[in-house]
C-alpha cells in the first residue's frame, strides 16, 4: 500500500508551439462553448446539480455546504475509499472505461505488439493463484541481497538499487530537467525514506500522533515475520527510531517547496568533495546515470543522510530495507501479504475500510507514465475523448489566455517593466490538450503472463534505460507527466507548459452542453488555476522559457509576497481536524492557482457574454451558477485519517476549503448577497486579489 517516494521539489504543479509575441488583450474572446439548448447537460439542466445543495446553509456561511451540502449529509463513504469527490467519481469512470479496454484486448487473438504487452499484464496481475503460491519468494533474491550486506558500500549499492528492487532509500532521485537551462535533463538528489506521510508523524507527541506510531511498530514487526524475522518487537522499534532520525533530518514541506533553496547544482568531480563520507560512484553505478553534472534539492538533508549511514547500525540499516522491501511490493504478492499491509496503510493510517478490487488495482498499475499507460491512452481517447472537446478546450486555453493578459494590464500593484516581463511568460504558454502528439513507444519490452513481479522489473528497467539513454540528448517537449485517461491536469514550469488530459475533460469540469457559466466555473478556472502555477510563489520564479531567474522588480515582487502571504494566513485559519489546520504556506502555491484561475475564469466568462446580461436559469443567474460550478468541482468527502495525512503531506487544501476560494472576489459577495456578520465574509481590503 505504502509507495517510497524521495521528497524531492519538482517543478510541475497538479491541479496536478511557443509564442513571444505579447497577446492582444484588448480582443475580444471567440465565442462561448455550445449553450444547452443544442443538447442535454449531463448534469440538471444547465450542467450544475442543484439537488446538492443545502440552501437551509447561507452561502456566506458555509458555501461548500451551500453547494454540495445535501449531497456530502447523505453521501455514504464506500468502504474501498478514503477520499470520494467529483475526481474520485471521474476516475472511477476512466477506470470502467480502461478495463472496457482491456477485457475486449483480451478478448481476441493476433493481437499487436501493445495489445499483447496489455493483455500479459492483466494476466499476470489477476493471476491470483500463481502469485499466492510464490508468496515471498517473488522477492526473496532482492532480501538474499539485503541479508549478505557486511559494509557501507554494499548498503550503499542497494541504496541505488531501490528504483529496480522497490526498497526504500534515504538517499535517492530521478531525471527531471536542468532549471537553468530547459533544454538539458539533470539528476536531481535529495532526502527521503520514511515509512510514514510526513516527518509530523515522527516527532509530534500528541496522542494520535503516539497512537499510530505504536501501530506502526505493531505493523513493521508483523511485516518482518514474512521474511523469517520471528523476534520483530525490538527489531521494529529500532527501525522506527532510525526513521525518527531520517525524520529530524529532513526539512519541512513548505521548506521542501522553496525553489530557491532547492537549486544547488554541482558538478560530479565536485560532489564528493562537498558531500563526503558516501560513494557516489557505487551509488551512480547502480542508477545507471552518468551524471556528468546534478543538482542536490536539499543539501543539508543530504548530509544528514550521508551521516545516518555511516554511523547508524548495519544491522538496524538492513532490516529497515527488509521491512520496506517487502512493504513497497506488497500490492504485487500473495493475499497474506497484502492484507497485512493493508491492514495498516489503508485501514488504520488512512481508514480505508475494504481494499480496491483487484481489476481496480491492476488498471491503476497499468495506467501510469512508467507503465503501459500511453499504450492504453492511445485507445482511450479513440474510444473515449471527441476531437471536438479538443478544438472548444483550445478555445477556452484562448479566451483564458486574453483575460489574464488584461488583468495583468490592469494590476495596480505590478509596475510596467514587471508586466513586460509577465506578459511574455503568458504568449509563451504551450496549451496541451488531450493526449501526446507523440506517443511512447515499447520497443524492446518483453513482458509475461504468469510473472508479476518480473513484469514490473522490466517496466522499471524498460523505463530507465529510456531515460539513461536520453540523459545527454536534448530534453524531449512532446514528453507527458501524465497518461490520458488521468483524470488532473498541470504545469510544468521547466517547458512552461499547461497540460489537460482527456479523462478530465468531462463533467463537472468540462460538458460542450452546459451553460457557459458552468464551463468557465468549473475547467476554465482549472485552465486559470494552471496558468496561475505559472505565476505563484514558486512558479513565478521562472520566466518565459523555463529558466529559474528573477525577472521582477524588487518593489514588485515585494507586493506580490505581500499578497501570497496574506492568502497564506488566510487559509492556515482552517481547521478540518481540531487542533489541526491547513497549512497555508504548504498549500500556497495551490491556493494561488485557485483564488487567481478563479479570477481569470470570471474575467473571461463576462467577456464572452460581450456585455449583454446571462439569463436566468432554474432560478439561478449566471453569476451564480459560475461559482455553483467552482464549488460543486470541489466537493467531497473524506475519512478524518484521510483528511489529516492531507493536512500533513499534501500540497492542496481538502476540497471542501477550495470551495471557499471565491470569499476573495467582489462578485462572488454580491451573487449570494453575502455580508457582513456571515461567517466567510471579508472585509474588502482582507480580500486576496493577486491575478
Amino acid at each position: 500500500m505504502k509507495k517510497s517516494l524521495i521528497s524531492i521539489a519538482l517543478t510541475s504543479a497538479l491541479l496536478t508551439a511557443c509564442a513571444n509575441d505579447k497577446p492582444n488583450t484588448t480582443a475580444e474572446v471567440t465565442a462561448p462553448i455550445a449553450s444547452p439548448a443544442s443538447d442535454k447537460a449531463e448534469l440538471g439542466s444547465f450542467g450544475v446539480d442543484l439537488t446538492a445543495r443545502n440552501e437551509a446553509v447561507k452561502p456566506g456561511d458555509d458555501f461548500f455546504m451551500y453547494s454540495s451540502g445535501n449531497w456530502y449529509d447523505n453521501f455514504e463513504m464506500p468502504a474501498d475509499k478514503t477520499r470520494y469527490g467529483a475526481f474520485t467519481a471521474l476516475a472511477e469512470r476512466s477506470e470502467e472505461q480502461v478495463k472496457a479496454i482491456i477485457d475486449d484486448i483480451a478478448s481476441r487473438k493476433n493481437l499487436s505488439a501493445d495489445e499483447q504487452l496489455i493483455a500479459d499484464f492483466y494476466h499476470a496481475y489477476m493471476d491470483t493463484d500463481t502469485i499466492n503460491k510464490q508468496g515471498i519468494s517473488a522477492i526473496q533474491p532482492t532480501l538474499d541481497q539485503i541479508s549478505a550486506i557486511n559494509n557501507t558500500d554494499e548498503l550503499t549499492g542497494v541504496f541505488g538499487q531501490a528504483w529496480l528492487t522497490g526498497a526504500s532509500s534515504p538517499i535517492g532521485g530521478g531525471m527531471w530537467f536542468n532549471r537553468i537551462d530547459p533544454d538539458q535533463y539533470e539528476l536531481t538528489i535529495g532526502a527521503g525514506g520514511l515509512g510514514l506521510p510526513d516527518r509530523s508523524y515522527y516527532l509530534e507527541d500528541t496522542e494520535r500522533f503516539i497512537s499510530i506510531r505504536e501501530a506502526y511498530v505493531d505493523h513493521i514487526a508483523k511485516m518482518l515475520q514474512f521474511a523469517g524475522i520471528q523476534d520483530g518487537e525490538q527489531r521494529a522499534k529500532a527501525i522506527l527510531a532510525l526513521e525518527t532520525q531520517i525524520a529530524e533530518g529532513q526539512w519541512p514541506r513548505e521548506k521542501r517547496r522553496n525553489r530557491d533553496l532547492t537549486l544547488n547544482q554541482i558538478s560530479r568531480g565536485d560532489l564528493a568533495k562537498t558531500y563526503p563520507g558516501f560513494n557516489w560512484d557505487i551509488f551512480f553505478e547502480q542508477m545507471g546515470y552518468k551524471v556528468p553534472q546534478l543538482n542536490i534539492a536539499q543539501p543539508e538533508p543530504v548530509k544528514a543522510m550521508i551521516n545516518l549511514v555511516n554511523t547508524g547500525s548495519l544491522d538496524v540499516w538492513k532490516d529497515y530495507l527488509t521491512f520496506h522491501t517487502i512493504t513497497n511490493n506488497a500490492e504485487l504478492l500473495s493475499e497474506d501479504i497484502f492484507n497485512t499491509s493493508f491492514a495498516f496503510f489503508g485501514k488504520t493510517l488512512n481508514g480505508q475500510e475494504e481494499p480496491r478490487p483487484r481489476w481496480k488495482r491492476a488498471v491503476e498499475q497499468m495506467s501510469g507514465t512508467q507503465s503501459l499507460g500511453f499504450a492504453i491512452g492511445k485507445v482511450y481517447v479513440k474510444r473515449y475523448f471527441p476531437e471536438s472537446s479538443k478544438h472548444q478546450m483550445a478555445e477556452l486555453v484562448e479566451n483564458l489566455r486574453t483575460a489574464l493578459g488584461q488583468r495583468i494590464d490592469g494590476l495596480d500593484w505590478m509596475g510596467e517593466e514587471t508586466k513586460v516581463n509577465a506578459h511574455a511568460k503568458l504568449a509563451a504558454f504551450t496549451p496541451k490538450i488531450g493526449y501526446p502528439d507523440v506517443w511512447q513507444e515499447y520497443d524492446g519490452l518483453n513482458l509475461k503472463k504468469d510473472d508479476l513481479q518480473g513484469n514490473i522489473k522490466q517496466l522499471r528497467q524498460f523505463f530507465r534505460n529510456d531515460s539513461i539513454a536520453k540523459e545527454l540528448e536534448k530534453t524531449d517537449r512532446n514528453r507527458w507527466g501524465m497518461t490520458p485517461q488521468y483524470v488532473n491536469a498541470y504545469y510544468n514550469s521547466s517547458f512552461n507548459e499547461i497540460v489537460f488530459p482527456a479523462a478530465i475533460l468531462q463533467p463537472p469540469f468540462f460538458d460542450p452542453n452546459a451553460d457557459p457559466a458552468v464551463n468557465y466555473g468549473s475547467i476554465g478556472a482549472v485552465i486559470g488555476h494552471e496558468m496561475g502555477h505559472g505565476f505563484d510563489d514558486q512558479g513565478s520564479k521562472s520566466d518565459a522559457n523555463g529558466i529559474q531567474r528573477n525577472w521582477w522588480t524588487d518593489a514588485d515582487r515585494a507586493a506580490f509576497e505581500a499578497k501570497a502571504d496574506m492568502l497564506a494566513q488566510q487559509y492556515s485559519q482552517y481547521e478540518p481536524i481540531p487542533e489541526n489546520f491547513v497549512n497555508g504556506r504548504n498549500s500556497l502555491g495551490e491556493n494561488i492557482g485557485d483564488v487567481g484561475g478563479l479570477s481569470m475564469a470570471y474575467h473571461a466568462y463576462k467577456l464572452s457574454l460581450n456585455g449583454k446580461e446571462a439569463p436566468v436559469i432554474d432560478g439561478t443567474t449566471g453569476d451564480q451558477r459560475f461559482f455553483l460550478a467552482w464549488a460543486q468541482v470541489w466537493k467531497e468527502k473524506r475519512t478524518e485519517q484521510s483528511m489529516l495525512s492531507q493536512l500533513r503531506a499534501g500540497t492542496h487544501a481538502p476540497g471542501r476549503y477550495r470551495a471557499l476560494a471565491p470569499r476573495n472576489h467582489d462578485a462572488w459577495y454580491k451573487a449570494f448577497d453575502v455580508k457582513p456578520g456571515d461567517k466567510l465574509y471579508l472585509p474588502e481590503e482582507e480580500r486576496v486579489r493577486i491575478w
